[in-house]
Order: C-alpha cells, then sequence, then structure tokens
C-alpha cells in the first residue's frame, strides 16, 4: 500500500474512498487520531491518509486530481454580501 494524500478530515476521506471505489480502486483510510493522546498526533501529522496499492497509485492520483479541479471554485452561498 501507498500513501495516496492526506485528506483534511473523515468526512472528505469517506467522500475520496468512495469516489476511489467508483472506479473499481479499493482505498484504505488511516486516521492519526488516538485516544490515548487526544488527538496529538493529528495536530502534528494531519488527519489521516488515504493508502492505495503501488498498482492503483497512479491512477487513483489521476482520479483525485479531477475530482479537486472538478470542485466549485466559488459556492452560491459565498456570494452574499457579508452585511446582509
Amino acid at each position: 500500500m501507498k500513501d495516496l494524500m492526506k485528506p483534511e478530515n473523515a468526512a472528505e476521506a469517506s467522500v475520496l474512498q468512495a469516489v476511489l471505489a467508483e472506479h473499481g480502486i479499493p482505498a484504505e483510510i488511516k486516521s492519526f487520531h488516538d485516544t490515548a493522546y487526544d488527538g496529538l498526533f493529528q495536530s502534528q501529522y494531519g488527519w489521516g491518509v488515504i493508502r492505495v496499492s503501488e498498482a492503483d497509485f497512479p491512477e487513483a492520483q489521476k482520479i483525485i486530481e479531477e475530482w479537486r479541479s472538478a470542485a466549485p471554485e466559488e459556492l452560491p452561498w459565498n456570494d452574499k454580501p457579508a452585511d446582509a
């Protein structure tokens, strides 16, 4: 298994795992949260990682890049004036 990316949180990790699964790529989510240390490792290393097999790695990278580039840069609810 090879580290593909570090998601920001559990929700992003789950969505990306589902996106990869839709393309036939199994992915493993590994969180750095440790209850014994109350999340100490997450503050140092990030939320966690998504891992895929070495054979699937190039295709998985391409899928993640396409997914990120397809995300809207501006969301409609961000267009409201600050005083509204």
